[in-house]
């Protein structure tokens, strides 16, 4: 697998970029994982790079974005916050990734039996994640298809405020990014959603 430079990431549209992941992700869950030279692709990042995605997900140490996607070094800007939410720190490293380094596509990636989504429907309070627990409990709030066993222990109740709080990353990445907002107008790059399952290691993109 070539390591991508800056000439092979401007050719590439904002669905392909998508169409990438994906393909890494089929890879992924069917153990075909590409042969790359991880040491060649060290040495020919060394001197710039040039991802094709940022991917904002999850601490959970389950849900590294480079091995479900099937990525090298230099393919992909990996965030990584429990909860994958949003702050401006965050943003502020989209920015650079996009506007900056040239990156074709946003994704938010929440996962199943997230421990943070958890303590948001079971209100926990702990320290600093007091405040980060806080930036999810507006997907816990919105859900209201179920209506009892509203906590962690209901496995149905947890992933539906899983999928409502990615949704409200992308809306609060395009609400309080002036520049992404612009660069999504524009067709520039794109943002998508998804859920990477744990279980069987596959992503759902909401498209």
């Amino acid at each position: 697998m070539k390591t991508l430079t800056k000439e092979m990431q401007s050719s590439i549209s904002p669905s392909m970029a998508l169409d990438l992941l994906k393909e890494g992700n089929k890879r992924f869950v069917n153990n075909l994982k590409i042969n790359r030279n991880l040491l060649q692709q060290a040495n020919e990042t060394s001197v710039g790079q040039h991802p094709f995605a940022v991917i904002l997900s999850c601490i959970d140490s389950r849900t590294s974005a480079e091995l479900i996607f099937d990525q090298g070094l230099g393919d992909v800007f990996s965030v990584r916050i429990a909860g994958n939410v949003v702050n401006e720190d965050i943003l502020g490293s989209m920015e650079f990734g996009c506007k900056v380094a040239g990156a074709k596509i946003i994704v938010v990636l929440g996962h199943t039996r997230c421990g943070a989504v958890k303590g948001a429907c079971d209100d926990v309070k702990l320290g600093n994640l007091t405040s980060l627990i806080n930036k999810i409990k507006p997907a816990v709030q919105q859900e209201n298809s179920i209506t009892e066993n509203r906590t962690s222990s209901n496995s149905e109740f947890v992933e539906k405020v899983a999928e409502l709080n990615v949704a409200n990353s992308v809306n609060n990445i395009l609400l309080h990014s002036p520049i992404i907002a612009e660069m999504v107008k524009n067709g520039d790059i794109g943002i998508f959603g998804g859920v990477h399952d744990i279980s069987s290691g596959e992503v759902q993109f909401f498209v």
